[in-house]
């Protein structure tokens, strides 16, 4: 046991807590003290971050045999993830259909969809129906499946050249994708694309926010970070002893890209919120896996000091994810006197309630599951949540 604690990571877990956080003031803002709109109104980016942190973990998973000179076990990969995720997924599932009062919107798009993880390719309107943040569990679910796929073909002729060509080629792929929709906000008069609706919000999360292949940065920058860790050490060393320098550098990338989606960019038909759209995904990522590098570094802030309570919240992130905009709905439903007035004691009613949901399904839901896998694969069941830190929260 020991051991396995001494391959913490107290900067990946701040990292994971602080997008799940994220992630839940931005879902809840519109109940949350005004004051703190400055803030949750940039939550989105927690997404990203989780992104970045599942490249990066993912990657580490599939490349670390090869750089040993073996070769992963794909259908091993598959049933891990499957262990991982589906569980707790698919009792969150069963509850919104079971139990209409549980769901947050009265609408809700048919089961097949979410059993799919289609649910984010179909063009929906996903400002009315309830679970819609699974998204970006399908975001997750399209890369778990595809990218082992692309490293066994990638690694049977292993070359730098093809490698960075492979990433260049999706990181580019996404910059045109998002400009040809908004070429009609981006480019001089004359030029048309899809054309961008009177209701840009809906355009913009049904066409740019929402599909997976518009959505690849923050993944292929983890991924990257994974390569480099493993198969160019010398690299890895000259970054990972830079910790102070990459969280400098990745906190002011995520400012200027929080500079460019200002008064709510993502839903203003701007032209500064276009051109952030087109070039600030690749920016915003680039400077969370800053972030990360930092987190794993030798002397930077992050990987040095264990900040309360992040543990805790990286334990129960994938929980959290799941459950808290339905618990709070919850609480607005049934608690209404204590939920009403949009101050700190509304705050702590939705972290309360938030954290005791997850703290359930988590204990009852997704570390048995976990127990169980190890068990099959014959590992040693206690170090199952050492482990899991480890891994993906979403």
């Amino acid at each position: 046991m020991k051991r396995a604690n001494s391959a913490r990571l107290p900067g990946l877990d701040t990292l994971r807590a602080v997008a799940i956080v994220a992630v839940m003031l931005y879902h809840l803002e519109s109940f949350l003290p005004e004051r703190m709109t400055a803030v949750a109104q940039f939550g989105w980016m927690g997404v990203d971050l989780f992104f970045v942190l599942s490249g990066y973990l993912i990657g580490t998973q599939l490349l670390r045999p090869y750089s040993t000179g073996e070769k992963p076990s794909i259908w091993e990969f598959y049933r891990r993830r499957a262990y991982r995720i589906l569980p707790a997924y698919l009792v969150v599932l069963w509850l919104y259909f079971a139990f209409p009062a549980w769901r947050e919107s009265p609408a809700l798009p048919p089961l097949w969809q979410f059993l799919t993880f289609t649910v984010n390719l179909l063009f929906v309107d996903f400002s009315h129906h309830a679970f819609s943040h699974v998204w970006s569990l399908c975001v997750e679910e399209h890369f778990y499946l595809v990218l082992p796929l692309l490293v066994i073909w990638l690694m049977r002729r292993p070359s730098l050249r093809k490698t960075v060509l492979v990433i260049g080629a999706v990181v580019l792929f996404g910059i045109c994708y998002r400009g040809y929709e908004l070429l009609p906000l981006i480019a001089p008069s004359g030029w048309s694309g899809r054309g961008v609706s009177d209701d840009f919000g809906t355009f913009y999360y049904r066409y740019l926010y929402y599909p997976t292949y518009s959505r690849l940065d923050g993944l292929v920058v983890g991924v990257t970070l994974a390569l480099v860790r493993l198969f160019r050490p010398g690299w890895w060393e000259w970054m990972t002893s830079r910790g102070h320098e990459a969280l400098v550098l990745g906190l002011a990338l995520t400012g200027s890209v929080c500079w460019m989606f200002r008064n709510d960019g993502m839903a203003d038909a701007t032209k500064i919120a276009a051109w952030g759209t087109l070039v600030g995904y690749p920016l915003l990522a680039a400077g969370l896996g800053l972030l990360v590098v930092s987190s794993v570094s030798s002397n930077g802030w992050l990987s040095r000091f264990h900040v309360p309570g992040a543990k805790l919240l990286a334990t129960l992130a994938f929980s959290l994810y799941l459950t808290h905009k339905e618990v709070a709905h919850l609480d607005r439903t049934y608690l209404p006197s204590l939920t009403e007035a949009r101050d700190a004691k509304t705050v702590v009613i939705y972290a309360m309630t938030c954290l005791l949901v997850a703290a359930l399904l988590y204990g009852f839901v997704e570390r048995p599951f976990l127990i169980l896998r190890d068990r099959f694969e014959r590992k040693k069941t206690q170090s199952v949540d050492v482990e899991m830190l480890r891994e993906p929260a979403l």
